[in-house]
């Protein structure tokens, strides 16, 4: 079960970005030629010989933009960026009283309404105040999936500036059945995005791989080639059109780190205000100071990418039935799908 949840169920969560230390410099002038390993390993805090090496194979040892040999020697001027892996941490979760928006609840089960700002789970900087540290207070003995200690409860996982909802198991047998809904892309997910631009058609299919970028570890890029990453499709249709910006419905086939994000930006019309992606700046409109005031106005109001995870179906893994659940938009981002149907109304 280890592999189904690494493949397709943990998705859109920010995962590996906490899982590495970042660090950026360029050689000096006087610098004389030396293997890139033994400098690192000199240079970098906590930084063993093995682990520098590994972070090399694994490609997260970058000089002037490439992934480099553990023989290389560097230069001086060289461009260097490392991303090592954090050591692993204790996975014992502090139970701590924070409210939760159970939407259904049974022996078996439950939907959660995940608020933005909240993380999903435990991680590097991250190890309080989460989704699951309120699950373990509220609830004994959740299951956890193999190979994913310190995450009870969790099938899958939205980002933190994601909202809505999430199904969290409460026994070993619902998991393992959830867990292989997902793998086979039986749950049905459906998503609500605000995205610049008007795209040309009223739906379509994205099918391009998602993999992490090169340039930056935080960052995923699409591969529609298919020569990195993995296999990712978001199917896509228009909600409602508002001249600079449009309200998008997404359908997860499956699901990858960030992938509707990514997908989108492939698409030519990233999510407003995803500062990851380039949302965060003005991609269509005017030059007028009115038009770039109301903008900031809509960032302050919704100061993260406009993303609401709104529905979930499947089958229930002990009474077989198929249940579905759907939750409106929170505040922020309904103010600010207001101010732009506003703007379309009363502005030319």
């Amino acid at each position: 079960m280890a592999d189904m949840m690494d493949q397709d169920n943990f998705d859109e969560e920010e995962l590996d970005v906490e899982l590495f230390e970042h660090f950026s410099f360029t050689i000096d002038k006087g610098q004389t030629p030396t293997r890139v390993d033994k400098f690192l390993t000199d240079r970098l805090p906590n930084a063993t010989r093995n682990r520098v090496q590994n972070a090399i194979d694994a490609g997260f040892v970058q000089i002037n933009g490439k992934p480099t040999k553990a023989n290389y020697k560097v230069k001086p001027l060289d461009e260097i960026k490392v991303f090592l892996e954090k050591p692993p941490r204790d996975t014992e979760v502090i139970p701590e009283d924070i409210p939760l928006d159970i939407v259904f609840e049974d022996e078996y089960l439950m939907i959660v309404n995940k608020p933005p700002g909240m993380v999903v789970h435990p991680a590097h900087g991250n190890w309080t105040g989460t989704l699951v540290n309120a699950l373990v207070y509220h609830f004994n003995q959740l299951p956890t999936m193999p190979g994913n200690s310190g995450r009870p409860g969790l099938v899958h996982r939205i980002d933190k500036d994601t909202s809505g909802l999430l199904v969290i198991a409460k026994s070993e047998t619902t998991m393992t059945d959830l867990a292989k809904q997902f793998f086979n892309h039986d749950i049905d997910r459906t998503y609500l995005a605000l995205v610049w631009g008007e795209p040309e058609e009223d739906q379509g299919t994205i099918i391009a791989n998602v993999g992490r970028s090169a340039k930056d570890r935080k960052v995923m890029d699409t591969f529609p080639d298919g020569s990195q990453g993995k296999h990712a499709v978001t199917h896509w249709k228009v909600i409602k059109r508002l001249r600079y910006v449009t309200l998008v419905q997404c359908n997860l086939e499956t699901g990858r780190t960030h992938q509707i994000r990514a997908h989108m930006k492939y698409l030519g019309h990233p999510l407003f205000n995803d500062a990851m992606y380039g949302g965060d700046k003005i991609r269509k409109g005017t030059q007028f100071s009115k038009y770039k005031m109301f903008i900031q106005n809509c960032f302050d109001l919704m100061p993260r990418q406009a993303l609401h995870a709104m529905s979930l179906g499947f089958i229930h893994p002990i009474t077989k039935n198929r249940i579905y659940f759907e939750t409106p938009l929170p505040g922020d981002f309904a103010a600010v799908l207001e101010k732009w149907e506003n703007y379309v109304k009363y502005e030319e």
